[in-house]
C-alpha cells in the first residue's frame, strides 16, 4: 500500500457521497468532498516549496478546514503539528522554531500577533481562510485530484507536543503505523460501524480529538456532528441525531448539571466514553443513575494514543481505565523497570504498535523513557487488581489534568517566580468539581513586601493559555520541605483539597 494511514483512512473512500461530516450551519461535507479538499490543500502546501518529510504547523479554530489539513499532510507526505489555540505568540514560538516547520498556518485575526514568531523562525505564515490570498483561496484554485504520495509505515505523520517538566516542551513523533494502528483496534474494540454518528465536541489540537475520534470514525465509514466547541445548549440539542459521543470528563458533569440531560434524551445512544482525565466515581455513578448507561473510561497520552480502555461488553468499571487493548501490552513496574506484585503501585509501561517514535530532537530524553526492549515509561502510577482492571491513582512529575488539558507546574512556577514580590512559589493541582482538577498557586512572598495577587493574574494571561492559568493563588509563609530542601507537595495538596468546594 504506498500510503497506508491515508489510504486506509481515507483513500478508500475517495469517490462515496454519503456524509462525513455534519456542520454546526446545517451543511455538510461527504467523504468524497473530503477527500478533494484533503487533495487542494495538499497541492496548495505542494506549491509553497515543501517537500515529504516537511513539517506543517497550524493554530487554527475547529472548522472542516482545518480537520482536513491533518489529511493533507498525510496526502502529501508532510508531518503535521497541531497547536493548542489557547497558546500564546511567546509559546507558540518555541514550537514552531524547535519543530523545523517550514510553514505555519493560523486563523486570520492572529495574522498580526503571528508574524514575527514566523519571520524569526523562517516559516512561511499563511491565514487559513478569509481574505484574498489566504490558504482557502490558494487551494481552493488547486487540482483535488492532487495524487497520493508514496509513504512507509514508519514514516512519521504528525508531531505532537507535551510539556515536560524543566519547561522545555517536547515533541512527539508519531508514525503512520501509530496512528493507524491504535484507530484499527479501537473501532473493532468499541464496535464503530458505518452507521454511527459521532457527536464531536472535542478540540483537534491534540490526540483524542484528531487522532483518536477522528480516525476510528472514518476507518469505520461513519459521520461526525462537527461542534466547534463543547457548549451545553449545542451539544444537547445535537445528542438525538448521535449514536455516540467521546468527551472528557468535564463534559458529563456539565450535562449532569442540566434537568434535561435524561434517559429520554439519550436512550436511543450506544456508547459515551471518557478519557483524557480521570473521571470520579460519583460521575460515573450519577451518569447512570440519569441515563441507565455506564460511561467507557479509557487511559492513553501523547505518546501511545490509546492504550488501554474499560469492555464495550462486559464491566465497565467505575474508577479504572479497563484493560491493556489489544496488541498493547502494559506492564506495572518499579523504579528499576521490574515489575510489581499485583495489587501494589507502580509506574505504567507500555509497549506496541501504538507507541511513539521518540522526542524531536531530543534523543537523551527518548533514551530515559523508551526503554531499549520498546516499552515506554509513562510516569504515570497505577496498580492492576486480580481481574486485571488498571487503576490510575496518581501522575509522575506532579502533572496537573484540568478539562483534558496537561498542565506542568514546573512551568507555571517560572512564570510566578519571576512576578513582583514573590520570593518563590509551588504549584499543585487540587480537585475541581467541573474540570476534575485545576492549577492551585501557592506564592511565598518577599520579606516586607505583598504580591499584588490580580497584576499577577494579569501578567499571566499575556503569557499563558487560559487553561494553564491558577484558579487560585495563595500567600503563605514558607513553602514545606522536607530534611533535603525538597518542597512537600503532598502536603500542599491535602493541605488546598478543598479549595474548589470539594
Amino acid at each position: 500500500m504506498p500510503n497506508p494511514l491515508y489510504d486506509t483512512l481515507l483513500g478508500r473512500h475517495a469517490t462515496r457521497e454519503t456524509t462525513f461530516l455534519h456542520l454546526p450551519d446545517g451543511g455538510s461535507v461527504s467523504y468524497a468532498e473530503f477527500h478533494r479538499m484533503a487533495g487542494r490543500q495538499a497541492a496548495a502546501i505542494r506549491e509553497l516549496g515543501l517537500q515529504p518529510g516537511d513539517r506543517v504547523a497550524a493554530q487554527v479554530g475547529k472548522s472542516a478546514e482545518a480537520l482536513a489539513l491533518f489529511f493533507a499532510c498525510a496526502r502529501g507526505g508532510f508531518v503535521f503539528l497541531p497547536l493548542n489555540t489557547g497558546y500564546t505568540p511567546e509559546e507558540v514560538a518555541y514550537f514552531v522554531e524547535n519543530s523545523g516547520a517550514r510553514l505555519f498556518l493560523c486563523d486570520p485575526a492572529s495574522e498580526a500577533a503571528l508574524a514575527p514568531v514566523a519571520d524569526a523562525s523562517g516559516a512561511l505564515l499563511e491565514a487559513l481562510r478569509e481574505g484574498g490570498g489566504s490558504f482557502a483561496d490558494r487551494a481552493a484554485g488547486q487540482d483535488a485530484e492532487f495524487p497520493i504520495v508514496d509513504r512507509e509505515a514508519g514514516d512519521l505523520a504528525a508531531f505532537l507536543y507535551t510539556s515536560g517538566t524543566t519547561g522545555r516542551s517536547k515533541g512527539a513523533m508519531l508514525s503512520q503505523e501509530n496512528l493507524l494502528s491504535n484507530a484499527e483496534v479501537l473501532a473493532e474494540y468499541w464496535r464503530f460501524t458505518d452507521s454511527d454518528v459521532l457527536l464531536h465536541a472535542l478540540p483537534i489540537f491534540h490526540t483524542h480529538g484528531l487522532f483518536v475520534a477522528t480516525n476510528t470514525v472514518m476507518l469505520a465509514g461513519g459521520s461526525m456532528i462537527l461542534l466547534p466547541k463543547f457548549e451545553l445548549d449545542a451539544v444537547i440539542a445535537a445528542l438525538p441525531r448521535a449514536t455516540s459521543m467521546m468527551g472528557v470528563p468535564t463534559f458529563y458533569t456539565r450535562l449532569l448539571s442540566d434537568p434535561r440531560f435524561d434517559r429520554d434524551l439519550v436512550g436511543h445512544m450506544r456508547l459515551f466514553t471518557s478519557g483524557s482525565a480521570p473521571m470520579l466515581e460519583e460521575t460515573h455513578h450519577q451518569f447512570e443513575t440519569r441515563t441507565g448507561q455506564r460511561i467507557l473510561e479509557r487511559y492513553g497520552m501523547t505518546e501511545t494514543n490509546m492504550s488501554t480502555s474499560n469492555p464495550y461488553e462486559g464491566e465497565r468499571r467505575a474508577g479504572t481505565v479497563g484493560f491493556p487493548l489489544p496488541g498493547v501490552e502494559l506492564k506495572i513496574c518499579d523504579a528499576d523497570g521490574r515489575e510489581v506484585a499485583q495489587g501494589e503501585i507502580g509506574t505504567i509501561e507500555v509497549r506496541g504498535a501504538n507507541v511513539f517514535q521518540g522526542y524531536w530532537g531530543m534523543p537523551e530524553k527518548t533514551a530515559e523513557e523508551l526503554r531499549p526492549d520498546g516499552f515506554f515509561i509513562t510516569g504515570d502510577l497505577a496498580q492492576m487488581d486480580a481481574d486485571g482492571y488498571v487503576t490510575i491513582v496518581g501522575r509522575g512529575k506532579d502533572l496537573i489534568i484540568s478539562g483534558g488539558f496537561n498542565i506542568y507546574p514546573k512551568e507555571l512556577e517560572q512564570e510566578l517566580d519571576e512576578m513582583p514580590g514573590v520570593l518563590e512559589s509551588a504549584v499543585v493541582g487540587a480537585p475541581h468539581p467541573d474540570f476534575g482538577e485545576s492549577p492551585v498557586g501557592v506564592l511565598v512572598p518577599l520579606p516586607g513586601e505583598t504580591p499584588d495577587l490580580d497584576a499577577i493574574r494579569a501578567a499571566l494571561r499575556e503569557k499563558l493559555a487560559s487553561f494553564k492559568q491558577p484558579k487560585e493563588l495563595v500567600v503563605i509563609e514558607e513553602l514545606p520541605r522536607n530534611t533535603m530542601g525538597k518542597v512537600q507537595k503532598a502536603e500542599l495538596r491535602a493541605r488546598y483539597k478543598d479549595i474548589f468546594g470539594g
